[in-house]
């Protein structure tokens, strides 16, 4: 019989963002998350910068995790970490303490897919949200993936849609710097664009086939039309933030919205949901749950605290596969263009 108390301890460390969460039984009891705040002097994120900070900041994030699930680490039943993708240096990080900490103390390693953990943090039993039932669609969405994803059970997954260029959330950094934003410049696209008007300045979607997505000929137009602007009015972004930013938000959301009742339609899928970091963005969840109404889609948001790199999606992914005993070897390596 297996143990009623299976505690994962999950290891986030892809990027910029040190984590680590404890999960037991499928409830999160603890996730703790460092955020690096040097990045925003370089306008995005450096990745040797990013893997020193990962060095000082796992120690301290691992134990905080455990002491808030109120955990002795030897009753942890198995480690799970994020393998890839990612940045190299970020995620050797995690790998090395992971391992460590697994000889140690003699239980099994997981390595987990960070872009299959986006999805899978639906999954997590949280008070106030259903899980989606399978098959659904899943749209990633961050700064690094843009993909719409045929999920037919929990580790059988098929990208039938993804980006032939920019991220997403690189368009929206992009843009923001083009208007001087700070980075990360989404969330404040985001706050701006509710208090302006979405047809000011239309911008032109990309004709991309199928369910693909590109992203780059939206950054050059919005730095054109930006150029243009400011010659005429030097003051033009300062009296236009809002509608600019309004703009540019409807833009994107049309796009994704566009691929996903593509994709649906393609499917006949109606259980949509949504993951990664752009996922916290009101435009999109809005978008979304209009869906509901004219499509019938079945809509499922992620929480705040799951849609950014977080370790809980980690460890959700280490619980169930430890329910497969699906345990890795210890001379596994990171993968920094791991796919689903």
């Amino acid at each position: 019989m297996r143990s009623e108390n299976i505690y994962i301890l999950g290891i986030e460390s892809s990027c910029d963002d040190t984590a680590a969460a404890i999960i037991h039984n499928g409830k999160k009891l603890s996730n703790v998350v460092a955020n690096q705040q040097i990045h925003k002097e370089y306008g995005g994120v450096v990745p040797e910068l990013a893997s020193r900070a990962h060095q000082q900041n796992i120690v301290p994030v691992v134990q905080q995790a455990i002491a808030k699930a109120n955990i002795d680490k030897k009753q942890l039943s198995a480690i799970a970490f994020t393998r890839g993708p990612g940045l190299m240096g970020s995620l050797l990080v995690g790998t090395s303490f992971a391992k460590s900490l697994s000889l140690g103390l003699g239980i099994p390693l997981i390595e987990v897919n960070h872009m299959q953990a986006h999805i899978l943090a639906h999954f997590i039993d949280e008070e106030g949200y259903s899980q989606p039932n399978f098959p659904f669609l899943a749209m990633t969405i961050s700064g690094g993936h843009t993909q719409i994803v045929k999920v037919n059970d929990h580790f059988d997954m098929e990208v039938i849609g993804e980006t032939i260029d920019d991220a997403v959330g690189e368009a929206y950094d992009k843009s923001g710097k083009i208007l001087g934003l700070p980075y990360p410049a989404g969330p404040f696209i985001d706050k701006l664009a509710q208090k302006g008007n979405p047809k000011a300045f239309p911008f032109p979607k990309p004709q991309v086939k199928g369910l693909d997505f590109s992203f780059s000929g939206l950054k050059t137009a919005i730095l054109y039309f930006v150029q243009k602007n400011e010659k005429e009015n030097p003051n033009f972004i300062k009296e236009n933030l809002e509608d600019i930013c309004a703009s540019i938000q409807h833009t994107i959301v049309n796009i994704l919205m566009d691929k996903l009742k593509k994709a649906s339609k393609k499917t006949g899928i109606k259980e949509i949901a949504i993951g990664g970091g752009v996922s916290a963005n009101s435009g999109i969840r809005k978008a979304l749950m209009e869906g509901e109404k004219k499509y019938g889609w079945t809509a499922y948001i992620p929480k705040f605290e799951y849609t950014t790199d977080n370790a809980a999606m980690i460890a959700i992914v280490g619980y169930l596969k430890y329910l497969n005993d699906d345990f890795a070897d210890h001379d596994i390596a990171a993968n920094a263009r791991v796919k689903i």
